[in-house]
C-alpha cells in the first residue's frame, strides 16, 4: 500500500513540474499557482524572478459555507481584486498538476471576470 501512495505522489510531482517548467512569472505578470485540498482552495500570485508572492487568497478567508466550486469563483474574484489594488492586469495561470476541471476551472473564471487576463 505504501509503495502505491508513493508512486501516486511521485505521478503527481512529475505532472507538477512539467507544467512549471513551461512558465515563469515576472512582476508585471505574475505566476498564479493553484493549491487544491478536499476541503479547500487557495491560489498565490508570484513573482518568480524575485521569489516574493505579491498576493494570495484563500477560502477559509471567506467563511462561507456555500458550495466548493462557488468558493472557488469568489476565492479567483478576491484575488483579483487584490491584484487590481498593485495594478496587476495580467498574469500566468499555473494549475499545477490539476486539471483544468471544477473547482481549478471555477477560480480561473472568477478571475476573468473580475478583470484579470491570462
Amino acid at each position: 500500500m505504501q509503495d502505491l501512495n508513493k508512486a501516486k505522489r511521485e505521478r503527481f510531482f512529475r505532472r507538477q513540474r512539467r507544467t512549471r517548467a513551461k512558465i515563469q512569472g515576472t512582476n508585471s505578470k505574475p505566476r498564479l499557482s493553484v493549491f487544491r485540498s478536499l476541503k479547500h482552495i487557495s491560489v498565490q500570485a508570484i513573482d518568480d524572478l524575485n521569489r516574493v508572492t505579491l498576493a494570495a487568497a484563500s477560502d477559509i478567508e471567506l467563511k462561507d459555507k456555500t458550495a466548493k466550486t462557488e468558493l472557488a469563483t469568489k476565492v479567483g474574484e478576491l484575488l483579483a481584486k487584490r491584484l487590481q489594488e498593485k495594478n496587476i492586469e495580467t498574469a500566468v495561470f499555473d494549475k499545477g498538476a490539476y486539471r483544468y476541471h471544477g473547482r481549478v476551472k471555477a477560480l480561473a473564471e472568477g478571475l476573468r471576470n473580475s478583470g484579470i487576463k491570462f
